[in-house]
């Protein structure tokens, strides 16, 4: 009979906050040493994984007197994706911007000049914080519920988007019709060119 598997470290942090979670309550760190081997968690590994949860605002401590407790609710965690959503956010915006600029010294070389590694990293950079950024958007979500002032962010984060989406899709417009109007000649690959970053034909404003 082969050995049960253990709780990887993930899982062991899940478990724990699961505890606060379901409680909302208070607790010193021997009484999580007690409740942990409920979850999965060994009493030798609970302060291990409390800590970690620390460091990541995930769970709250504070000392009273001469004992130390520690606390979660759920927005706490609400609290801490957003603060990464809003990074993602800078640095997303950060990459599109990016993206744009090459394209246009791109626009400027000569035709038939290979793409260079430096458009190539700057593509791959822009789809790895898109993922994130999609990943965390969905992570977010999850704590709507248990957080009133998550719905009315969000909503004015959609706003901005909305707004970003719109403006960047002018600024792609633009420099469409600049492209066509200074390489008139180039028209096939300038096509070539869009199909490649994504610019199809149903490509349009943001409703």
């Amino acid at each position: 009979m082969s050995k049960k598997r253990g709780l990887s470290l993930e899982e062991k942090r899940e478990q724990m906050l699961q505890i606060f979670y379901d409680s909302q309550d208070f607790y010193l760190l021997k009484e999580l040493e007690k409740m942990g081997p409920k979850k999965g968690v060994i009493s030798q590994s609970v302060k291990d994984v409390v800590q970690t949860l620390v460091d990541d605002d995930l769970v709250l401590r504070d000392k009273i007197g001469t004992s130390v407790y520690f606390w979660s609710l759920p927005s706490c965690a609400g609290n801490q994706l957003r603060t990464t959503y809003s990074k993602l956010e800078s640095d997303l915006s950060n990459s599109k911007k990016r993206y744009m600029e090459l394209v246009e010294q791109r626009d400027d070389l000569k035709r038939g000049r290979e793409d260079s590694d430096e458009r190539e990293d700057a593509l791959e950079e822009l789809k790895a914080v898109e993922s994130r950024h999609k990943k965390l958007k969905e992570e977010l979500a999850a704590y709507a519920d248990s957080d009133p002032s998550a719905l009315e962010a969000m909503k004015d984060a959609t706003e901005v988007a909305h707004s970003a989406a719109n403006r960047w899709t002018e600024n792609i417009f633009n420099l469409q019709q600049w492209c066509s109007t200074t390489f008139p000649q180039a028209k096939e690959q300038l096509e070539h060119m869009y199909r490649e970053a994504g610019i199809t034909e149903d490509f349009d404003y943001v409703p």
